[in-house]
């Protein structure tokens, strides 16, 4: 009886293992802080082998060729996942990067979000351009919002209307859901579910006039 308790113990023991190693290995890529890539237009959605030109033209310098797999090996390894995606949820097939241009066959984006390089990369799909404002409207009202870390405390502000002088209609303390309404500018109508369960409807700031997000969808 002892030897079939062990043999149970050491049996969920080591499946408990081989689930927390698969956590620790998986590599998903989701903004914690405020961008600092403000000069950004939107986001593209990238395969898992592309080409990086310098000019619109797959006759000029090839800067590099990225490439990916299921075993969250990126490949060249000093870019690597957390430099090049903006978002990368591996289980629902998520790579997108930051885009800072397009033409109608071309698409320039931010190869490496630590010093904000940037090259071109020949379109495969006309849809997988969003705009932030797509974006948002798009993942931000299906998954909600998040405050990202580090934000200023004038982003916990619901307010009356778009205007940072209206009137604060009242305050995100601990806020357990932000679910996203309509995207207006800058500003987003938004209703807060609190640590308090009492409903907060109004306008937050998401991104500053100079483009930086203090927000972003909730993805999971």
């Amino acid at each position: 009886m002892k030897k079939i308790l062990l043999f149970l113990i050491i049996t969920f023991v080591s499946y408990i293992g081989i689930g927390f190693n698969t956590r620790i290995y998986a590599k998903d890529v989701i903004p914690k802080t405020p961008s600092k890539n403000v000069t950004t237009i939107g986001l593209y959605q990238v395969g898992n082998d592309i080409t990086i030109y310098k000019e619109p033209d797959e006759n000029s310098q090839i800067l590099y060729r990225v490439r990916w797999n299921n075993k969250n090996e990126f490949f060249p390894e000093n870019i690597g996942f957390d430099k090049f995606f903006v978002v990368f949820i591996q289980d629902k097939s998520l790579a997108l990067v930051n885009a800072t241009d397009y033409t109608e066959d071309w698409v320039e984006i931010v190869y490496d979000n630590s010093t904000g390089a940037t090259g071109w990369i020949k379109k495969d799909d006309p849809y997988k351009f969003m705009t932030w404002i797509n974006f948002y409207n798009t993942y931000g009202k299906k998954y909600g919002l998040v405050l990202l870390v580090g934000s200023p405390e004038s982003c916990k502000s619901i307010k009356s209307s778009t205007e940072d002088t209206a009137r604060n209609i009242s305050e995100m303390n601990y806020p357990q859901k932000i679910k996203l309404n309509v995207i207006r500018g800058n500003w987003a109508l938004v209703s807060v579910m609190d640590l308090d369960r009492t409903p907060k409807t109004g306008y937050i700031r998401w991104r500053s006039d100079d483009g930086i997000r203090y927000f972003f969808p909730d993805i999971k």
